[in-house]
């Protein structure tokens, strides 16, 4: 029987192994440990498993499947419950030592806005390890920034036009195929049904979302149609792509021309010509854009994917790399982690703002500020919000928060930044491109064939998922779990393949063509 050490982070407790039973206490501080495998009823525990604050019985009372808690010692009715450091909910009813905590015994503890102080910043996001590449091969752009792929994007101002996008892609994708174009990795149609009878933030929302896809450096060119009669009018959606080559981008509005098929294809032969001199060429780290996401996500993910992506995060910002975080709800009942790394106190002021302007978000609309988790998040393991979210913030690691932007928005500083958007897998994904991500970490527990504009690299919590979805995972983190892995290690070679991606290797989503975007409605509709 050997006991072996969570290297997660520096103030992670012991692991310990065993051909039956397998439990992870987080943070020394938790009163809770993770079950690995499922524990039978009546299982003989290990005497030797010695983790502070453990005072387990010789006998498990009841089954604990994976991924879910018990506890190290007996608790009461009213005590806090405490994982990755934190509390995460409150007892409804005691539990013996060993006892499963879930849903049927604990609530969250959380409740409406709260009062934050900010009491300022001493560290910084560190330096980049020297045995790690320094570049990558990527696209220039104009503007001074570097896609990771040099697709032409077909966009709508409104839905009525999508089925002729939808066409112009597949017509313009033949014409690829048949003149054998070199450097363009592919023509791709991304439609939606918004853009008509929308008012105010909602139209808003969907115009700032369609431009940040257009600005989007994955994109080398971009077509963009336009009916001619919709709220989201053409000549307005232009006027904000001050960030976009002109020379890249061609637009019509298919009331104004007799064939939209025939003018679209046109115009993306003509884009296609121009992408067609593009190169790869060498850019260095600093010129990548990560999107960080979670979705699906079960009692592992914040012990294996998100900890391990928030090891990507720590490394892209110490190489002056762009690191986008989001799914605000997902940060409620740990905003404080969060708040303690503000750059400033005008950021720290930001986070404040972002946090309780969603949660007016919620009681505006008569619902629960804290309905999170979904009931796939509690199949795996996850009970309340507060852990749900302790465990969702590790995909932003321990970097210092530089800003904080609004849904549609793009990042425009190196090191981590806050992005506005709900939970949504498809709505947050897609928030994420607009921002400018060139590449997304998605981790998941439970499996998502989702997948999303730019390269969206599927990262499984558990080995088992990796094993029951091979074309849907592209990484699995649950290997951390197996015997003599050295976190780090494994880190920096997960690292080096996101920059083999970054520089041409496909992942799944690609693969099969899983690729969309959704935009976030939150108004009227006329």
């Amino acid at each position: 029987m050997a006991t072996e050490v969570n290297t997660n982070s520096s103030c992670s407790a012991p692991l310990l192994q065993t051909p039956q039973i397998a439990l992870w206490q987080v943070h020394p501080r938790d009163n809770v440990a993770v079950a690995l495998h499922q524990l039978e009823a009546g299982f003989v525990l290990p005497a030797d498993f010695t983790a502070s604050p453990v005072a387990l019985p010789a006998v498990l009372p009841a089954e604990v499947p994976a991924g879910h808690k018990l506890a190290l010692t007996p608790l009461k009715a009213g005590d806090s419950v405490i994982k990755y450091g934190y509390a995460i909910g409150v007892l409804t009813q005691d539990v013996p030592a060993g006892g499963h905590i879930h849903s049927h015994n604990l609530k969250t503890g959380l409740d409406g806005e709260l009062a934050y102080q900010y009491h300022g910043l001493s560290r910084d996001n560190g330096s980049y390890p020297s045995d790690l590449p320094t570049e990558f091969m990527g696209y220039p752009r104009a503007n001074g920034e570097a896609g990771t792929r040099n697709e032409l994007w077909i966009l709508n101002t409104v839905g009525c036009v999508n089925q002729a996008a939808s066409r112009i892609a597949k017509a313009a994708q033949l014409y690829v195929d048949n003149q054998q174009l070199a450097n363009i990795d592919g023509v791709f149609a991304y439609t939606h049904p918004f853009g008509c009878s929308q008012l105010g933030d909602d139209l808003a929302h969907t115009r700032s979302v369609l431009a940040g896809l257009a600005q989007n450096p994955n994109a080398g060119a971009v077509l963009i149609i336009g009916l001619g009669c919709e709220n989201n009018q053409l000549a307005t959606l232009l006027m904000g792509l001050e960030h976009l080559d002109p020379a890249r981008i061609r637009a019509f509005n298919a009331q104004q021309v007799t064939d939209e098929d025939e003018e679209g294809l046109k115009a993306a032969i003509e884009l296609l010509q121009l992408m067609a001199g593009d190169q790869r060429q060498p850019c260095p780290i600093s010129k990548l854009s990560f999107g960080m996401k979670c979705g699906g996500s079960d009692g592992f993910s914040g012990l294996t994917a998100n900890p391990l992506v928030g090891q990507i995060a720590d490394l892209a910002a110490s190489a002056g790399a762009k690191v986008i975080l989001t799914e605000t709800p997902e940060m409620f009942g740990a905003e404080q982690v969060l708040m303690a790394r503000a750059r400033t106190a005008e950021v720290f002021s930001d986070i404040v703002s972002l946090v309780n302007e969603f949660k007016q978000y919620f009681i505006a609309n008569n619902q629960p500020v804290y309905e999170n988790p979904s009931p796939g998040n509690k199949a795996g393991g996850l009970t309340t919000l507060e852990e749900k979210s302790l465990g969702a913030i590790q995909k932003g690691g321990s970097a210092v928060v530089e800003q904080v932007i609004g849904y549609g928005e793009r990042a425009k500083v190196p090191g981590l930044t806050l992005l506005q958007g709900p939970g949504n897998d498809a709505v947050s994904s897609t928030a994420l491109t607009a921002a400018g991500a060139t590449i997304l970490l998605f981790t998941t527990g439970r499996g998502t064939p989702l997948g999303f504009p730019v390269p969206t690299v599927k990262i499984s919590s558990n080995s088992a998922l990796a094993v029951r979805k091979p074309t849907w995972i592209d990484f699995d983190a649950g290997a951390m779990l197996q015997d003599g892995v050295a976190v780090e290690a494994f880190a920096k070679d997960f690292f080096r393949y996101l920059v083999a991606v970054a520089s041409g290797e496909r992942t799944r989503n690609e693969i099969y063509l899983n690729k969309e975007i959704a935009i976030w409605k939150n108004g009227v509709t006329l």
